[in-house]
């Protein structure tokens, strides 16, 4: 039996690093009009995707020469905004589309979020996904009092207990245990309503949840750890996990990981699929998706891509010295509590750790890298649809795609509904039409 594919996709960058100014862009409205998302939603639920998804960050970039300038000039991952009431504003226009929203563990209240989510998944009929996040980006963390970034490892810690105790709120009140009874007057039986009394390392909640359960019980959990700590953490908290755009060869190692981490936990790899990011351009012929995706590379200056790379590496590439060897950076890049996985361990999957390399040679591949350039997958629709399939069976044939990083929008997503879709659909590897009634039914509807 062939399995299906679930698509979503990722709007976090239509906006910045230089999009929003490519051609099939938007022509007068800018960010952060809700016109423009609402359209996209309608776009989106024409083409039975599951769902629409945003990363987000709260800070403005500034590891790059210690100074937030250059971000706001080039708008580099700069200007977002709080995504729940866009996600709501696109809920109001579709009827089956799912929305995933990032909140970070590191900083955020379990109690707060935990209501909050469950809000959401109210004012959108059960359609709301949580991607559970830790923070690595130093202007967040400022923002939020820290004077430097926590340890890595303590990030997962938190991150699963925040977890452990919204499931605990999201259960304190039983499925029934609302009853609005006209006659009597009574609202809810208390019998059904569950004190938590959590109390960990990281946080004590008294609980109960006071919101009426909502529709789905939990939003879906997306998960998106790569280091060993992150999938050991991804296993612990996701109900289907996020991997990251890079060479099938490492995709397949982390399947294996996360299954092997999923095991040791007792819970089955089978029912825990991931959805990769995939950057992705398509058109009607190979030469016009080739044509759109080198845009890419005159969307933002040479400093837009080291403000990207340092933002989200959480190291200050411009005090790189002429010459380095890509093992030492990397060492020092986790020496420092900044993320250990990225751009740098690319390059050394690519080259090798003890490959010397430029300064120059690093910020060439690393406008490739911030534009997601060399990970973009560019054709006409058959083409793609080959590649998809190719890394979908490599990697488990569970989960599917997150697709995104696109050059302009709406112009690549409605090539998306309009060329790919189809021909997924023909290979019988997507859907035709929604069957389910939440984002929960839908996503594991196999």
């Amino acid at each position: 039996m062939v399995q299906k594919m679930h698509l979503a996709f990722d709007l976090s960058y239509i906006a910045m690093d230089g999009r929003w100014r490519m051609p099939g862009s938007w022509v007068g409205q800018t960010f952060p009009d809700v016109r423009m998302y609402e359209e996209i939603a309608r776009i989106a639920e024409r083409g039975c995707l599951d769902m629409l998804f945003s990363g987000d960050g709260t800070g403005i970039p500034s590891t790059w020469r210690g100074s937030r300038d250059a971000a706001i000039k080039w708008g580099i991952s700069w200007p977002r905004q709080e995504m729940s009431p866009l996600m709501t504003a696109m809920s109001r226009v579709t009827q089956h589309l799912g929305f995933g929203v990032t909140y970070s563990t590191t900083f955020m209240h379990p109690y707060y979020l935990a209501r909050l989510l469950n809000s959401l998944d109210h004012v959108t009929g059960g359609r709301i996904a949580f991607n559970v996040i830790t923070s690595t980006r130093r202007a967040d963390f400022a923002n939020y009092g820290f004077d430097d970034i926590m340890d890595h490892d303590a990030r997962y810690d938190r991150m699963e207990e925040f977890i452990d105790v919204c499931r605990e709120l999201w259960d304190s009140v039983e499925p029934d245990a609302m009853l609005w009874d006209h006659e009597t007057g009574q609202v809810g039986d208390p019998a059904k309503v569950h004190m938590v009394d959590h109390q960990g390392p990281y946080f004590k909640v008294r609980g109960p949840l006071n919101t009426p359960p909502a529709p789905q019980g939990r939003p879906v959990l997306l998960q998106a750890g790569g280091s060993p700590r992150g999938i050991r953490a991804a296993a612990y908290v996701a109900d289907m996990a996020f991997g990251a755009d890079m060479a099938v060869d490492l995709q397949v190692r982390q399947r294996a990981a996360l299954d092997a981490a999923l095991t040791a936990l007792g819970r089955d790899p089978a029912r825990v699929g991931i959805m990769w990011q995939q950057p992705i351009v398509v058109a009607e012929t190979e030469r016009e998706a080739l044509a759109q995706r080198d845009r890419l590379l005159t969307a933002v200056p040479p400093e837009g891509a080291g403000v990207y790379l340092s933002h989200n590496a959480g190291y200050d590439f411009s005090t790189l010295p002429e010459r380095f060897t890509i093992g030492e950076l990397h060492r020092e890049i986790v020496a420092s509590h900044a993320s250990p996985v990225g751009f740098v361990r690319e390059l050394a999957h690519q080259f090798g750790s003890d490959t010397q390399m430029s300064r120059t040679e690093f910020f060439e591949h690393g406008m490739r890298f911030a534009m997601s350039y060399d990970t973009t997958l560019a054709g006409a629709a058959a083409q793609v649809a080959d590649r998809l399939e190719e890394a979908f069976e490599a990697t488990g044939a569970r989960g599917g795609f997150m697709l995104g990083h696109t050059v302009s929008m709406p112009l690549d997503l409605v090539r998306i509904v309009d060329l790919l879709v189809p021909e997924l659909q023909r290979r019988g590897r997507f859907r035709r039409e929604y069957k389910g009634r939440t984002l929960r039914e839908n996503l594991f509807d196999d």
